[in-house]
């Protein structure tokens, strides 16, 4: 009798179907409140686990833990201590320089131009060995960046001369210099701090992160320029990725890539709105820059884009000229489809 139940244990656990023994780790540097976190990564995590049946699951770090750090994102996934990350391809610096064409100025306003014009580049195998050890599961960009700050009112490239302005990349830190503005490298995450004790007199960003940051709290005005955009990844350890079962690899690429990337140009319009509709409720200074202003900033920020392209050439983008209209005719394709905004 005994034998009999003892066999009869070991044919059901011989019988039974394995547990989910697989757990992915996925960091991030925005705050759990972002829509980043709430409508991108925790649907897309949970989107795997249930196209695999529960096989893998996730464990996410966003930003503010210990796996949270803007400027580790890359290096994390490349050593393979979090599986998946999100991260701002220009912090820290130096690292995608051909992908860093996009944050030009002027390129475009819109999220979804951005986005199409980086991912359509990157499947062209125009972005180079950047991602090498990388298996990308997405690219793409924010809307057109406006200019906060904490009282001084920024109308006119005059307003702009000796501001103490954050800055998310390089491009982009050319284009305050050359507007006059001296720029400051600083994560997201510090800007709060730097504005409350007027280390910094503004910062560039769209609105999204305003709000996921609580910077409304300390800033009074708003330049609607939406004279930038900044480029994120979205990627995985190419080995890890590898060494996944066929299934599950399946399940990753059914949620990533060309079903992920089309979703952000709606995402940041979305975001955005919420940022701007809480800095008209602190009854902040909201102004738009003038048609004859842009015109201005276009002129003046022509030896910007010729001076960052020959620098991109003098770092290895020979081609950085011809990427750079690469760039420009993708964004046009888009917006011949869907306005710019």
């Amino acid at each position: 009798m005994k034998t009999t139940i003892t066999a009869s244990i070991l044919a059901m656990t011989i019988a039974a179907p394995a547990l989910a023994e697989t757990r992915l780790s996925l960091s991030h540097y925005l705050p759990a409140v972002h829509g980043i976190h709430t409508d991108f990564i925790e649907p897309w995590t949970k989107q795997i686990t249930e196209c695999t049946g529960g096989e893998v699951t996730f464990e996410i770090f966003p930003g503010g833990t210990q796996k949270g750090n803007v400027a580790k994102q890359q290096e994390q996934v490349l050593a393979g201590v979090v599986d998946i990350a999100h991260g701002l391809s220009g912090i820290p610096r130096g690292r995608f320089n051909r992908t860093s064409l996009v944050e030009m100025p002027f390129l475009t306003r819109n999220a979804g131009a951005a986005t199409h014009a980086l991912w359509s580049l990157y499947g062209e195998g125009e972005l180079g060995d950047e991602y090498k050890g990388l298996k990308v599961l997405a690219l793409h960009a924010h809307n057109g960046g406006l200019l906060h700050t904490n009282g001084k009112h920024v109308e006119t490239m005059e307003d702009m001369k000796g501001l103490r302005i954050r800055t998310p990349s390089p491009p982009v830190s050319e284009m305050l210099t050359f507007l006059g503005a001296t720029p400051q490298g600083l994560p997201p995450g510090e800007v709060y701090e730097n504005l409350q004790r007027k280390v910094i007199d503004g910062t560039v960003f769209p609105w999204d992160p305003v709000k996921s940051f609580g910077l409304n709290e300390v800033l009074t005005d708003h330049l609607d320029m939406g004279a930038y955009t900044v480029s994120f990844f979205f990627v995985m350890n190419q080995a890890k990725y590898d060494g996944l079962p066929e299934n599950v690899r399946t399940c990753i690429d059914q949620a990533s890539g060309d079903a992920l990337v089309p979703k952000f140009g709606d995402w940041w319009d979305k975001w955005d709105a919420a940022g701007r509709e809480e800095a008209e409720a602190a009854g902040h200074t909201i102004t738009v820059l003038s048609d004859e202003e842009r015109d201005r900033w276009r002129e003046a920020l022509k030896p910007m884009a010729e001076k960052y392209i020959e620098t991109m050439k003098s770092e290895g983008v020979e081609d950085a000229d011809v990427l750079y209209q690469k760039f420009q005719d993708k964004v046009a394709e888009f917006e011949a489809t869907k306005p710019a905004q």
